[in-house]
């Protein structure tokens, strides 16, 4: 099967680039985790800590970390140790979707995008408690797991896949991005919906100081979240090897976004209680 004419960057430039910027969104991510950690341990007694996002911010941290280091030798392979062996260089192994490397970071792009999309949906549940909110994202996040499976498997070493862009391989990213865009809108939404409602209903100047900058946050992840995944669609969309920077920086803004979160509620969670312990 003739390879897909892609446009945009060389190949090769265009995963120096996405290294590059990943690398600078994983320090991001990084300083946010540890003060993600800080906020949530910080003068807390153990039984107290919230330990599920503990764990949550520990495997993003985690799957973040290991993406930077598969890049990082992917990087190496194509321009060193393997680039010259391929008919047309280094831009012919950073096409080849075979690569072991390319699948590992795809891997880790499906996990961290499930373990994201599946905390956005239990807080949903959580906020709304009620199972029946939650059916259509569940389905959607089974969804997106099933496609994200599929285009891990027909990009194996054992398979014909030879182009990104190419038929075998294109539905299932474009599946698998399109109802990873959709999960995360509709799941955000409904939760910063429920927020929303909340606030609304309930009078005095505490709620509106409190809980206000927790809606901001969720929106502003979820908007940071949909705008690469949206650009990485038209990239897609378009052939444009702008895809494999863009795909690159949707780990460690995942990990961002939810760690804008994670450390928004754990000060307005602090602030509740100082001002509790204050009026009681």
């Amino acid at each position: 099967m003739a390879s897909k004419s892609t446009t945009g960057l060389p190949l090769d430039s265009a995963n120096i680039m996405s290294t590059v910027l990943e690398g600078v969104s994983y320090g991001f991510s990084v300083l946010m985790f540890i003060g993600t950690i800080w906020t949530f341990t910080y003068k807390q007694r153990i039984r107290d800590i919230n330990q599920p996002s503990i764990v949550v911010a520990t495997l993003l941290f985690v799957l973040s970390t290991v993406h930077m280091i598969v890049g990082i030798i992917r990087l190496e392979d194509g321009l060193v140790k393997h680039g010259n062996t391929f008919h047309d260089g280094p831009a012919r192994f950073f096409a080849d979707v075979t690569q072991q490397t390319f699948v590992t970071k795809n891997t880790i792009i499906t996990l961290q995008t499930l373990l994201g999309d599946g905390v956005v949906i239990y807080r949903c549940y959580v906020v709304w408690r009620s199972v029946w909110i939650i059916i259509l994202p569940c389905m959607m996040w089974c969804g997106v797991a099933a496609f994200g499976i599929c285009m891990v498997y027909v990009q194996a070493p054992t398979t014909n896949a030879k182009n990104v862009f190419g038929n075998q391989t294109g539905h299932w990213i474009t599946a698998f991005l399109s109802l990873t865009l959709a999960t995360n809108l509709l799941s955000s939404g409904l939760l910063a919906y429920r927020i929303w409602t909340i606030e609304r209903n309930v009078s005095g100047a505490y709620a509106t100081k409190n809980n206000m900058p927790i809606l901001r946050v969720l929106v502003d992840a979820a908007l940071l979240y949909s705008a690469v995944l949206c650009a990485s669609l038209v990239c897609f969309a378009l052939s444009n090897n702008g895809f494999y920077v863009l795909g690159d920086l949707i780990v460690p803004i995942i990990s961002i976004a939810f760690y804008m979160v994670f450390i928004r509620v754990a000060i307005s969670k602090k602030i509740h209680e100082c001002l509790s312990a204050t009026l009681c």
